[in-house]
């Protein structure tokens, strides 16, 4: 009788102890799904203040102008709101990684990128490389990734690489593209990284591309 029965409790704790692991596999994925739901509403909530203090930026300089008293409390107010952002970020960054959109949305991978631009330059130069491995495995936007590369590149003392860093130059109130590597293939780069050509990305600040004259304002 033993001979008979050891083999069936064998097979009955083996079953019982693969339910259990399933049911706590199961619990697993339930407690990740909340997690992310929670980290993505927290993201989208950052995304939107974000982006409420630069639309109020256009209007205010349209109507009071750059340089207005408007426009340094509103700067004063955003800054401090970046502030506020930027801990909470950072705070998700160190302990989960930079998330994807599979995990926080469209919306709130985005929102990751965007604090971390509107960051000071240590900041920028810390998070660069991990949003750059984020980008290999398809949980950052090259897009987003160009801008970055682009304004750490600038406040290292370096030329941009993409071409998509603008100053307004506040004498003529006109804008103008910072220095760049390589200007005559600028657009093979962008394209690669999934960005438009520089002509048409330039005209939302009324700049007309033209290579040439662009040489010869780094030259000069």
């Amino acid at each position: 009788m033993k001979l008979f029965f050891k083999p069936l409790l064998i097979l009955l704790f083996l079953l019982s102890t693969a339910c259990a692991q399933d049911k706590k596999g199961q619990e697993s994925q339930k407690d990740s799904a909340e997690l992310n739901v929670v980290l993505a509403k927290k993201l989208d909530s950052i995304y939107d203040e974000d982006q409420r203090y630069r639309r109020q930026m256009g209007e205010i300089s349209k109507k009071y102008g750059w340089e207005s008293t408007e426009m340094a409390e509103l700067w004063r107010v955003a800054g401090k709101a970046d502030a506020a952002n930027l801990e909470q970020v950072t705070t998700i960054l160190d302990k989960y990684g930079w998330l994807g959109p599979k995990a926080v949305g469209e919306k709130g991978n985005s929102a990751l990128f965007l604090v971390i631009q509107h960051a000071d330059d240590k900041t920028q130069n810390k998070y660069l490389p991990i949003m750059k491995a984020a980008f290999k495995r398809g949980d950052a936007k090259g897009s987003q990734l160009a801008l970055l590369i682009d304004r750490v590149a600038l406040s290292n003392g370096q030329k941009q690489v993409y071409g998509s860093q603008v100053q307004r130059d506040p004498k003529t109130d006109k804008y103008q593209l910072f220095a760049m590597e390589d200007p005559a293939h600028v657009n093979e780069r962008r394209a690669k990284m999934g960005l438009g050509p520089i002509e048409d990305y330039l005209k939302q600040w009324e700049i007309v591309w033209d290579v040439e004259a662009f040489k010869k304002t780094m030259t000069n």
